[in-house]
Order: structure tokens, then C-alpha cells, then sequence
């Protein structure tokens, strides 16, 4: 069977120089990939200031990020651009700060949460729904625009226990595009050791974005806060139970001390953000996956009339439909919303064939890894039944890590994937997803992997049985 094989950079031949190197990266990091980086088990670039590892090999890997995490904690290079905004929340920080936030917040995302945190999924599906029935049947329409609206209605009710409408809820929406949109502006030339190529324009535009959503978010939460406090916890029991209140009721497990209100804002602020983008990004792409692959689409929609029957999707119905799930996995080995991470050396220590310094930084980039010409057959094919075939488990448990791997796998991996399977199966559902002719998205790498031209399909209402 011929599968669909998504448009990508084309890799360069051979490795460019130093500045070449650097500037092909400027408009994104895919750009300056050669055709090694998908077959090498290791390799290194160095810069000015800054010496770059980029690890491969799903033993190293496992090493980094699991076995001796603690001697290659989170990388400076990205949280400080990121810092603005998330302060000192669990994305930038490490050591025994970063342990006491995620045993803070571990509660807040148990599996028991997922069952309070469906209706307020299905709430913004529905809504979502709603507002594309309200568009002509066919027309052609960016749905990665919709895509970032839903997840970020779904973060927000989840969070405030109200849906992101109104004035000022559509003001931190917009700042929060804006913000994204510099990230890497400022992130790249940090990563290579060029920080003096940042514009200081960008700087103080990142910086005003930030401020104005922590300005926004502070609103929100504050009245919560200061009712919290006074009122004492557990005082309350009309108090939505949502993850803010969650956040306020967590306690430090050596201390007792919950977070203040700057932490709450800087956690608050770190989920809004990772919380949406990250979904957003890649529930575009599965979207555009099943418009390119039509055969894939007419049995998901099957799946889903046959375990639904006609009635609303409950999260019960979620688990059963296996091909959905698989088409999300896919999508998630092809298009990794975070395309690389990155840690730093905490002592010079050797990896392979190297010698790795103190203080440099080790790359490792699940697009690469997902699309191992090594560890995957037909590595760029959209293909979700591999995940049934035996000789894929392999290379599921040595190069698949869409959430990262190890203590700081993402906290929110069980929440994104409930998520993306009630909004796809709702998407299908309803709507026949088709591809517009000639329109071919142009994968960049910059805060997640987004689409530089968009994502244009066409919407067909089914008929209802």
C-alpha cells in the first residue's frame, strides 16, 4: 500500500559551514539539517561560545534523559528567552526547585483529574462545532487558526473554569501569539552563542507581550487567590474545582507551604502556554494527515459511528477507538510539537566516541530520532497501523519520545492525548476534512513545529444517519 508522505525541508546534502549553518537556522532549525541527521548516531557543531551535541542514539538518550538525568539538567538557552513570561516555573527551572513544583503539581494532573477535566473538553469541542457549522459547507478555511483557538478555550476553562471569550480573555490570547511569535527570534541566537543577533526591537516587544498576559493572567487569578487565603482552603465548597484550584491547595510535601501568588501566576502562565501551543500544533497536522490520506479518514469516521451510535461521545468512548488514537501517535512521531530539547553537561564526560565539555549543550530532537532512517520503516510515511505491527514495538520503546522521556517527561501527556482524541473524533465525526489543490504546508521549526503558510482544507458537513 502507497502511503502519504508529508512535504518536509529538504535535507542539504552535506553539512554547511559555521555561519551558513547559523543562517539557515534563523527562519527555522529544520532548515539547517543535512541528510546525516537522519541517519547519525551523534554528531557536533561549534559555535562561538557554545558547543552543540546532537545525540541520536536511543542509548545516549536514554542516558540524558532518564539514567543520569541529574548530571544534564534543563539548558539556560531556552528558558531564559522563555523566562519573561513563565518566571521561575516548572519549564525553566531545576534541582530541588524544579522537584518541589512537580510534586506540587503532580495532583493536579492525576488520571482522577482527566474525569473531572472531560466536560470542560467536550464544552469547547461542542463550542468549536458550533462555531464551524457556521461556515459555508466547503469553504476552505485555516484550521490551524482553529485548532489554537480550541485548545486554547479547553486550557483556559480548565484552568479559570470559564471559556476564553470576552475582552480580556481574547487579549491574552492575542499577546500570547505575539509572544510565540518572537520566541525564536530570541531562542536561536542564545542556542548558537550569537545572543549580540538579537534585535533589541524584539526584546522589548517579547518583553511588553509578557507583561501584558502576566497582567492578565494576575486579574484572573488574583480575586481567587485572595478568597483562597481568606477564606482557607477547603472552606469553600463552591469553589470550582478546577487546576487553579488545585495549584492553591498544593502543598510543598517537606515544607507544607503552598505557592505564592508569583508562582502561581509563573505555573499558571507555563500552562496556558505549553498547555495550547503544543496541541494546537499538532492536532493541525493531524487534521491535514487525514485530508491527505482519505482512506485513513473514512475509517476513523467508521470507528467512531460504530462505537457512538448516534449519541454524544462520552470519555468512555474515547479508549475504544484504537485507529484514532493511532492516528494521533503518528502524527506525533511525524510532527513532535517540540521538536528538540535540549540539556546541559553538568561535567566534561565521555558519550560515544566524544568528549563531551563541561557545559555543553546535548541536543536531542525527537523529529530526528521519529524520523530514524534506522529505527523506523518508511520513516516519513503517515502510516497509523504500523503501531499494530510487531516490528514497530521496538522502535516505539527506543525512539519514540513526542513527550520527552525520564523526570521531565510532560506532565500533561495523559491530558493532551484525552484531548486530541475527543476533537478528532468529534472533527471527523462531523466533517469530511479535504485537501486544497495545490496548497502544500511548509513545516517550520520555531517555538513547535507550525506550518509557514498554513494549513488550508476544505469542510463537508456529513449527513446525519
Amino acid at each position: 500500500m502507497n502511503h502519504f508522505c508529508p512535504a518536509y525541508p529538504a535535507p542539504r546534502k552535506t553539512r554547511t559551514g559555521i555561519w551558513k549553518f547559523f543562517f539557515s537556522a534563523r527562519r527555522s532549525w529544520l532548515d539547517s539539517l543535512y541528510e546525516r541527521s537522519y541517519r547519525m548516531q551523534m554528531g557536533e557543531v561549534h559555535l562561538p561560545g557554545v558547543d552543540l551535541y546532537m545525540v541520536n542514539d536511543p542509548a545516549v538518550v536514554k542516558r540524558v534523559l532518564q539514567e543520569e538525568s541529574a548530571d544534564f539538567p534543563k539548558s539556560a538557552l531556552l528558558g531564559d528567552a522563555l523566562r519573561p513570561l513563565l518566571g521561575d516555573s516548572v519549564f525553566t527551572t531545576n534541582g530541588a526547585t524544579w522537584q518541589r513544583q512537580r510534586d506540587m503539581m503532580g495532583p493536579a494532573f492525576a488520571q482522577a483529574r482527566l474525569q473531572v477535566a472531560f466536560p470542560v473538553m467536550k464544552d469547547a469541542t461542542d463550542a468549536m462545532l458550533a462555531r464551524l457549522d457556521g461556515l459555508p459547507d466547503g469553504a476552505e478555511h485555516d484550521i490551524e487558526v482553529e485548532m489554537t483557538f480550541v485548545t486554547a478555550d479547553i486550557i483556559f476553562r480548565t484552568i479559570f473554569s470559564k471559556p476564553l471569550e470576552g475582552v480580556d480573555a481574547h487579549r491574552v490570547f492575542d499577546a500570547f501569539a505575539r509572544f510565540q511569535a518572537l520566541a525564536p527570534k530570541l531562542m536561536l541566537p542564545a542556542m548558537y552563542g550569537v545572543r549580540w543577533l538579537v534585535w533589541p526591537w524584539d526584546v522589548w516587544r517579547s518583553r511588553r507581550a509578557a507583561r501584558e498576559i502576566r497582567g492578565l493572567l494576575e486579574a484572573l487569578i488574583r480575586p481567587r487567590y485572595e478568597a483562597h487565603v481568606r477564606d482557607g482552603e477547603g472552606q469553600d465548597v463552591l469553589a470550582p474545582a478546577d487546576i487553579l484550584a488545585a495549584f492553591m491547595a498544593a502543598r510543598d510535601p517537606e515544607s507544607g507551604q503552598p505557592f505564592s501568588f508569583d508562582e502561581l501566576v509563573d505555573q499558571v502562565a507555563m500552562l496556558f502556554l505549553a498547555g495550547h501551543e503544543t496541541s494546537a500544533s499538532a492536532l493541525t497536522w493531524a487534521c491535514y494527515l487525514l485530508a491527505e490520506a482519505p482512506e485513513v479518514q473514512s475509517r476513523v469516521q467508521a470507528e467512531v459511528a460504530a462505537q457512538l451510535q448516534g449519541r454524544s461521545v462520552e470519555q468512555s468512548d474515547l479508549k475504544p477507538m484504537a485507529l484514532t488514537w493511532n492516528v494521533f501517535r503518528e502524527t506525533l512521531r511525524l510532527f513532535p510539537p517540540v521538536g528538540f530539547m535540549v540539556r546541559e553537561s553538568a561535567q566534561t564526560c565521555p558519550m560515544r566516541d566524544k568528549t563531551v565539555p563541561q557545559g555543553a549543550s546535548i541536543l536531542i530532537s525527537p523529529w530526528l530520532i521519529q524520523r530514524h532512517r534506522q529505527w523506523w520503516q518508511e520513516p516519513d510515511a503517515f502510516n497509523p497501523d504500523r503501531y499494530d505491527d510487531e516490528a514497530t514495538r521496538a522502535s516505539l520503546r527506543q525512539a519514540y519520545l513526542p513527550f520527552g522521556a525520564g523526570p521531565r517527561v510532560c506532565i500533561g501527556a495523559a491530558f493532551a492525548l484525552q484531548e486530541a482524541v475527543l476533537i478528532l473524533s468529534s472533527l471527523v465525526g462531523r466533517y469530511r476534512l479535504a485537501a486544497v489543490p495545490g496548497h502544500v504546508p511548509q513545516p517550520v521549526g520555531r517555538l513547535t513545529i507550525r506550518s509557514a503558510n498554513g494549513v488550508r482544507l476544505t469542510l463537508h458537513r456529513r449527513a446525519v444517519a
